[in-house]
Formats: C-alpha cells, sequence, structure tokens
C-alpha cells in the first residue's frame, strides 16, 4: 500500500516541517471511504486508524497517535476509525503534466 509510517518522530522534526501550523482535520469513530488526489503528510494528535486499500477486506496498514504518515497520490482506501482522529495535515502540490 506503500503508506510510510514513522512512530514518534522527535518534536525538532516535527518543528523542522512545521506541523503545528499545518490545517486540522477530525473525524468521529466510523468507516469513510477516501481518495487521494495527491501526496498527504500528516500527523496524528490524537486517534487511531486502520486503512484498507480499496478491494482489500484483509490487508491493512494501522496507525494512530504520535504517528507521521505519508499517504501516496492515488491511493484509494477505506480508513476504519477506531478512535476520534485529530490531525495536521498537507498536501504536496499539484503536479503539472
Amino acid at each position: 500500500m506503500n503508506i510510510l509510517i514513522e512512530h514518534n518522530p522527535s518534536s525538532i522534526k516535527l518543528a523542522e516541517l512545521g506541523v503545528m501550523s499545518w490545517p486540522k482535520w477530525s473525524c468521529q469513530p466510523g468507516k469513510y471511504a477516501l481518495v487521494f488526489e495527491e501526496r498527504e503528510t500528516c500527523y496524528l494528535v490524537k486517534g487511531k486508524v486502520k486503512v484498507y486499500q480499496k478491494g482489500s477486506s484483509t490487508e491493512f496498514v494501522e496507525f494512530g497517535a504520535g504517528d507521521l504518515v505519508i499517504i501516496p497520490k492515488g491511493l484509494s482506501c477505506t480508513w476504519d476509525v477506531s478512535l476520534f482522529i485529530d490531525k495536521h495535515y498537507k498536501f504536496d502540490p499539484p503536479t503539472s503534466l
């Protein structure tokens, strides 16, 4: 699925990336079908989620509070959120053709 997860990155790394100035997004527990039009980097402040690639009900990646995550462009997936999600996120700028 090519989701990259860095567990508990240092506060120095988070500051260098400017994570706390990124927009925030949150959601309640539940299942959400998502398509990532651009690569997303996010930092989970709260929560826990299992991400299933579209068409798979068994293969998943799990991450949660304290994780820095890179989600690849073009990923079609379902987020199965077990604990309320609160995250900072940023998308890479769109690439021109």
